[in-house]
């Protein structure tokens, strides 16, 4: 499957298409990048270089792609954070453009706006963009629970208040909404969770939650990137998400025990792949 990803880009570093577009190869797909931004490092470090592309270079980038009449051939949208609104409207042609050549084109949106303890970390306008133009467009959302409670206008405090936010978005438009990072109380403590929701049922998944030192930035991008990649190649959604946190739990441990910062995705690529399980996907309801 042919997957067009636009998303931020690091040289070193794993975060936006340099955590996704691995994951996705590795599962073999062919991946088509457009880096909205080339930086050095990911902002987390507190200083980086490099530079943000305008909205027309990634207009001309895309413009290619389709005179080469391969957008017939893409079977995915993925996309996540956003610089500002400009880059949403090329995402928005991309989409427009895509599902004209290809109607069953699936996009995956990852609606990076915030988290807990960090807050809104975008530009004001951006949380809008994705709440009125790109949520109503998309096929899967991914939000994290803080996202989904910024989403939906909702506060979780148990799985069924996160169903409940999760299905209000759904009746706008996407028809999957997998939320990660769901935390206490709507899990024990100690664990971490991830809930896919669809119009009529909902599973959950849960691991322990790892005690990183400073936590690795890009984990969302990788989880985004695993899920459609896994949609993609025919997995139904429960067995897509098992397969996708299971991927992700091996490449965080991995991380962990390698004591490092960035995300040891090249030494858990098969895990990435081939989760080693221990991962149950239960259903809410």
């Amino acid at each position: 499957m042919n997957i067009l990803s636009i998303q931020s880009s690091v040289a070193f570093g794993h975060v936006g298409n340099s955590a996704a577009v691995f994951p996705l190869q590795r599962l073999g797909h062919e991946v088509w990048p457009i880096n909205t931004v080339q930086f050095s490092n990911h902002t987390g470090y507190g200083v980086w270089t490099g530079q943000v592309f305008p909205a027309a270079h990634l207009s001309d980038l895309l413009n290619g792609i389709q005179e080469r009449n391969a957008l017939p051939g893409c079977h995915g949208l993925l996309t996540g954070y956003m610089g500002d609104a400009s880059i949403g409207e090329v995402v928005l042609d991309a989409l427009a453009r895509l599902r004209t050549a290809n109607p069953q084109a699936l996009y995956c949106c990852d609606p990076v706006m915030g988290d807990e303890g960090r807050g809104i970390f975008v530009r004001p306008d951006i949380p809008a963009f994705f709440a009125e133009r790109l949520l109503p467009r998309a096929d899967i959302l991914t939000p994290n629970q803080f996202e989904l409670e910024l989403l939906s206008q909702r506060k979780v405090a148990s799985r069924q208040d996160a169903v409940d936010a999760a299905r209000s978005l759904i009746s706008r438009g996407p028809r999957l909404v997998c939320v990660t990072s769901l935390r206490p109380p709507a899990l024990t403590e100690g664990t971490i969770g991830t809930l896919l929701v669809s119009a009529d049922h909902a599973w959950l998944a849960s691991t322990p939650l790892l005690d990183f030192p400073i936590a690795p930035n890009g984990a969302g991008d990788v989880f985004a990137a695993l899920f459609l990649g896994h949609l993609l190649k025919g997995a139904e959604p429960p067995k897509a998400l098992e397969q996708t946190v299971g991927g992700l739990f091996a490449l965080l441990k991995t991380t962990l025990s390698l004591k490092q910062r960035e995300l040891a995705l090249v030494a858990a690529q098969a895990d990435l792949i081939q989760p080693p399980g221990g991962v149950t996907v239960a259903p809410v309801d």
